[in-house]
């Protein structure tokens, strides 16, 4: 039954009760629209925003939620890319992005206590400081906050050698559907007491609940870091090498591919960054302890590319050259949305070793759908973006892009990959979950979620497939 006005406005008095003071209830329509969206192109309207600063105000608002049975939408910065943070008709939007501290920096631990709403470069700005190192790396690291990476288990470039984000979750502190805050984990370098119940919630979409404190795991900070580029003249070339220096006992930081058109579109903003002469290129990072060890490490890597055709190989000079190389990388996404109206980004992840294959099938893809697919992404551990460059107000060509889109996720599924490797599911790949993990396992997943959630209240409409729903994307 919708909730009426009157209903609303009882609601944000309560609210206001809970977190006082200015602006931390919103409810203008500006305001609504403007906590409404994410990264994708999905919008979507909350019925209230509420933006609390502690635990407690976290914890009474769920309180509220659960006795009203009204839902909530737990937010960091909005910058996720599966409409994870967009919010379900008449959902309270949860926004942690006032409970922005780092609560400590504990060196002898090596660890971080933060709230959800840090942003992820600042954490690493902070640790490395003190010559500590926070590995998770994702693109939107500059607007993204840490509750969100633990919310979608965000990756990044570094992913290849350190990791994603669970891997560095030490502890959690969550607020669960009915209010009841719960601790798990720890500063221990080792706990294997009971179920892992910080694997459980990260990754989770807010489905399970709010987080609102993590321990996150450090490491020291690398000595030496190198940085280069390799040009090919054909995609498979490039893409044929990934697996051969993966064989060949390196661990790189990064292995990153872009293919051509994605070097044009960051080139149209920032000229120059990527040769414009290839087909593809690699960019490369190491790292470690040992000068003569990282520089090795890159001879090598310079060896395979050469090996595979490699028209190019350049080392960056400098600390400077190095950060301008994977700051034009962090520019892809943007650099594409110029090139189109709209553009639907993807996240699926093979083996490495079918970096090759799933390449070829969505060049063929594209052509077949006459849709231009920029292909780039983590190729080291085989996460690919193949992004779908579209114009949402023509009705054929979303047409293709629904096609093209389920063609891709078959061939991820088929080459033995999965749907997602950082971006979550959210709405845009819930009904194709029972393809990816099977009926039982998603069934199970079902009984959790009941579990922890009887009433339905977090985050609904995520993650799991609507009963009958088309096995597409949400395009509209």
């Amino acid at each position: 039954m919708p909730i009426s006005a009157s209903k609303r406005d009882d609601l944000a008095a309560q609210l206001r009760e809970i977190v006082p003071g200015e602006r931390t209830v919103l409810t203008s329509a500006e305001d609504l629209v403007a906590y409404g969206y994410d990264a994708t192109w999905f919008d979507s309207r909350a019925l209230l925003v509420v933006r609390p600063q502690s635990t407690q105000q976290v914890s009474a608002i769920h309180r509220l939620a659960h006795r009203e049975r009204v839902a909530i939408t737990p937010r960091a910065m909005g910058s996720g890319l599966s409409g994870g943070a967009m919010p379900s008709l008449e959902a309270i939007v949860l926004s942690v992005s006032r409970m922005n501290s780092i609560v400590e920096i504990d060196a002898v631990n090596r660890c971080a206590v933060v709230q959800p709403g840090v942003i992820t470069a600042d954490l690493q700005h902070a640790v490395e400081a003190r010559g500590l190192f926070y590995p998770p790396d994702p693109s939107s690291l500059r607007q993204c906050a840490v509750g969100g990476n633990i919310a979608e288990n965000a990756g990044g470039a570094r992913c290849l050698k350190y990791g994603v984000t669970a891997d560095y979750v030490c502890a959690l502190e969550v607020v669960l559907p009915d209010g009841t805050v719960i601790r798990t984990g720890g500063k221990t370098v080792k706990n294997v007491t009971g179920y892992d119940l910080r694997a459980l919630f990260t990754g989770s979409e807010g489905t399970l609940g709010t987080v609102t404190e993590a321990t996150l795991r450090l490491l020291p900070k690398p000595k030496y870091t190198r940085s280069a580029l390799a040009a090919f003249a054909s995609i498979e070339s490039a893409a044929a090498c990934v697996p051969s220096i993966m064989d060949s006992g390196i661990v790189p930081t990064a292995v990153e591919l872009l293919d051509a058109l994605t070097i044009g579109c960051v080139n149209d903003i920032a000229p120059g960054a990527f040769p414009s002469a290839c087909d593809a290129v690699l960019l490369f990072a190491v790292d470690g302890n040992y000068e003569q060890a990282v520089d090795g490490d890159l001879d090598a890597i310079e060896a395979a590319a050469r090996a595979h055709g490699a028209v190019r190989f350049e080392r960056a000079r400098s600390a400077q050259e190095s950060d301008s190389l994977w700051q034009a990388r962090r520019s892809v996404s943007p650099a594409l949305a110029r090139r189109r109206p709209n553009k639907l980004g993807e996240d699926v992840c093979v083996p490495v070793s079918a970096i090759p294959a799933l390449v070829e099938r969505v060049r063929d893809i594209a052509r077949r759908h006459d849709l231009l697919i920029p292909v780039f992404g983590h190729a080291g551990d085989g996460n690919l973006h193949p992004n779908i460059l579209c114009d949402r107000s023509d009705p054929n060509e979303i047409a293709r892009v629904r096609e093209a889109a389920r063609e891709i996720f078959e061939a991820a599924l088929a080459l033995g990959g999965t749907l997602s490797g950082e971006h979550g599911i959210g709405v845009l790949k819930k009904q194709f979950m029972e393809r990816d993990l099977g009926a039982d396992a998603l069934a199970l997943m079902r009984r959790i979620k009941d579990a922890v959630d009887p009433h339905g209240i977090m985050n609904p409409g995520k993650v799991f497939p609507d009963p009958g729903g088309e096995d597409v994307f949400r395009l509209e």
